[in-house]
């Protein structure tokens, strides 16, 4: 991420919208169960709103410092298991097979580095979920404004068609995609 993005995303203001805005329209009408894993919390933006909502929330973040501020911030540990922040890659998480019963995705997988590793990461959040486990993310749409806002950052765009089907290649059922908001709401689910 460039240094906008790192303030932005860290701002009172971001949390604001994030807690306001993004997660009530990501998750109507959608549980994630008692066990979420928060794909790339970033500097926790959407991690308190997801601890009330579920008994027990997992936060992955790929940023040495994002993981160090966020366990600072909630006090919570740095090891894998039940509520902790946990250093990894999206593409390749540090969890048994079916572990969480959803995941979640806020603005995360734009930034992995390539198409190939969002396959890997949507393959790896089919693994890591319970059947039955829903999965839902939250994307930019592609366009000039997302662009310059990513100069000097990794911009890996999805579009609704593509996402649906990679989802459904990675085993998803029950996919959605959608545009709204002025962004993409995506969500699937491993089969019972």
């Amino acid at each position: 991420m460039n240094a906008f993005e790192n303030w932005l995303c860290a701002s009172g203001l971001w949390s604001y919208i994030t807690r306001q805005k993004w997660l009530p329209w990501l998750l109507e009408g959608t549980s994630l169960g008692d066990h979420v894993l928060e794909v790339g919390a970033g500097p926790g933006a959407a991690t308190a709103e997801l601890a009330r909502r579920a008994r027990r929330v997992t936060s992955l973040e790929y940023s040495h410092e994002f993981c160090m501020a966020l366990r600072a911030k909630t006090g919570a540990a740095g090891t894998v298991g039940s509520g902790n922040i946990v250093q990894g890659d999206a593409s390749a998480p540090p969890f048994a097979d079916g572990t969480f019963s959803g995941a979640i995705a806020v603005l995360v997988l734009h930034h992995l580095r390539s198409a190939q590793a969002q396959d890997r990461a949507f393959r790896e959040i089919y693994r890591v979920l319970q059947p039955g486990g829903v999965f839902v993310a939250l994307e930019i749409h592609d366009g000039w404004l997302s662009r310059v806002a990513h100069i000097r950052s990794t911009f890996v765009p999805l579009t609704l068609e593509g996402a649906r089907q990679r989802l459904g290649t990675a085993g998803f059922s029950d996919l959605s995609a959608e545009s709204g908001r002025g962004a993409i709401r995506l969500r699937a689910a491993r089969p019972a």
